[in-house]
């Protein structure tokens, strides 16, 4: 048992998602680091490891948020595996007794034309994308009602438009399949009158440093337009300070959310390289998904009841 906050972090061994536990600790919150593998953390020399390498794990994340007194637990979670994502929220309660914020941080990726993207592909990236974040938005469910429905959860996916499905439709399915996930569940909850409950997406306005972008990092020329992940960790926090009904369904970026909501107007500082002005990558503007007839729905059907009436005849 613990009285601070308890933040599940999945996919949290490097990179982004090690910024983001990192940051959650100085916060106060105790942290669930989960990835695919542990690892012996007391053997990596030296340490910390680079955070965008095979050597940071989730292991070596909790190893460095305990040695400065945090609270932080290791465990594995393999995402295309429903059951393990299941023994991972029950693991996190058993430790803690208690659940107050997920982060869905995991993903495949893969940018090619559908020509180009085999099934193989396109089937993982469903699996580890879509259906992982199904999997832990069904596991985290039952926890976050023993609580009293007080809580959040965090989705690495982004807003909505066009220009985002070219050269990688397969990898948008699965993304643009979180965000819809973002949206309806923000709705069932809305109905449902839970108002201590939020789900909100992000996604960073320019690229950031990475095991997604360590090409980029390594090359002078493009390393410009490289962030610093703090930027999307900050992000996050101030979404978490945010009221539940401000960030509850909001598909948003790191950059516009930090400038919309958190009062920040100079972004130097999360420059990788210093004096430079990163590329932003996502649009200016993004369309809205609401239509005229928004609250119109006319009869609205549910399959659990039409199931139950089934089985009586």
């Amino acid at each position: 048992m613990t009285d601070k906050k308890v933040a599940v972090v999945i996919g949290g061994s490097r990179g982004i998602g090690r910024q983001i536990c990192i940051d959650l600790a100085k916060q106060g919150y105790a942290v669930v680091v989960a990835g695919k593998s542990l690892s012996d953390a007391s053997a990596v020399h030296p340490f910390p490891p680079d955070p965008n390498s095979s050597q940071s794990t989730s292991s070596t994340v909790a190893r460095e948020i305990t040695e400065v007194g945090g609270t932080a637990l290791a465990l594995a979670a393999d995402t295309r595996n429903p059951a393990s994502i299941e023994a991972l929220f029950s693991a996190t309660w058993k430790h803690f007794g208690r659940l107050d914020l997920v982060i869905y941080n995991a993903g495949a990726i893969w940018w090619a034309s559908v020509a180009k993207t085999s099934m193989r592909r396109f089937k993982l990236m469903q699996e580890v994308n879509v259906e992982g974040l199904y999997a832990t938005v069904q596991s985290s469910l039952p926890y976050f009602e023993r609580g009293g429905w007080h809580g959040r959860i965090i989705v690495v996916s982004p807003p909505i438009y066009s220009r985002f499905f070219r050269g990688k439709t397969a990898y948008a399915m699965g993304k643009v399949g979180m965000s819809v996930l973002t949206k309806g569940l923000a709705m069932d909850w809305q109905r449902e009158g839970k108002k201590d409950m939020a789900i909100t997406s992000i996604w960073p306005a320019s690229a950031i440093e990475s095991a997604a972008t360590l090409a980029a990092s390594n090359d002078p020329e493009q390393r410009q337009d490289l962030r610093h992940p703090s930027i999307f960790s900050d992000a996050i926090l101030a979404m978490l300070a945010a009221p539940a009904t401000t960030v509850n369904g909001l598909l948003d970026t790191d950059e516009d959310f930090l400038r919309n909501h958190a009062g920040v107007s100079d972004f130097s500082r999360y420059s990788l390289v210093p004096g430079t002005s990163p590329r932003r990558i996502m649009p200016a503007e993004f369309p809205s998904l609401e239509v005229a007839e928004q609250a119109d729905e006319g009869k609205r059907v549910d399959s659990t009841l039409v199931s139950r009436r089934a089985a009586k005849l």
